[in-house]
């Protein structure tokens, strides 16, 4: 530190106790990593300091590798939907989330599809039901939240799309989810 005379000045105690102090509860502007209390907490060896302009700029992490974007969601095709209505295409598995909590109910699709997926099952149907008519104002929790967990990324690696169920399967209280095909040995798509 210089004096208003030009010549340099060493620090008291007191003000290196105070300056160490406060460097320690400031973040660097630029990712600079603290050097531990600055060039005023060192004892006064008479080597030229540096100062922060003469640092070398910390150089950024690599940035992480773009994600590959998920495809789209796809409904089932009309012919496929009507197959299924009809009885005339199978559905591989059923799971009935009815009576559980938000949680138990996540819990148990997601152990659902992928134990589905890895037995080749290709299409599904999650029943959610309506939702009851209790006073608490909320209606069909699951109803409303099975799509979006569907969305989520999480089960966009095992699900191509889903729509709501036909009449005779559950209406508006199920889904029909089509299932990506497994990739592995043996599989020729």
């Amino acid at each position: 530190m210089a004096s208003r005379d030009g010549r340099r000045r060493t620090l008291s105690y007191d003000e290196r106790v105070l300056w160490t102090t406060v460097t320690k509860s400031v973040a660097p502007l630029h990712g600079d990593v603290p050097d531990g209390g600055g060039p005023a907490a060192e004892p006064d060896t008479g080597a030229p300091q540096q100062t922060p302009q003469a640092r070398k700029p910390v150089a950024p992490p690599p940035a992480p590798p773009p994600a590959k974007p998920l495809p789209s969601l796809q409904p089932l095709d009309r012919r496929t939907r009507q197959r299924v209505a009809r009885g005339r295409a199978a559905i591989d598995a059923r799971i009935d989330l009815h009576g559980l909590t938000q949680p138990e109910a996540h819990a148990a699709l997601s152990r659902f599809l992928h134990a589905a997926s890895a037995r080749g099952a290709r299409l599904v149907l999650v029943i959610t039901g309506k939702g009851g008519r209790g006073g608490d104002g909320e209606r069909g929790v699951l109803r409303r939240q099975v799509p979006q967990w569907l969305a989520l990324p999480e089960f966009r690696s095992l699900v191509i799309g889903f729509e709501d169920a036909h009449v005779a399967h559950g209406g508006e209280g199920a889904l029909y989810v089509r299932l990506r095909r497994r990739r592995g040995a043996g599989d020729e798509d």
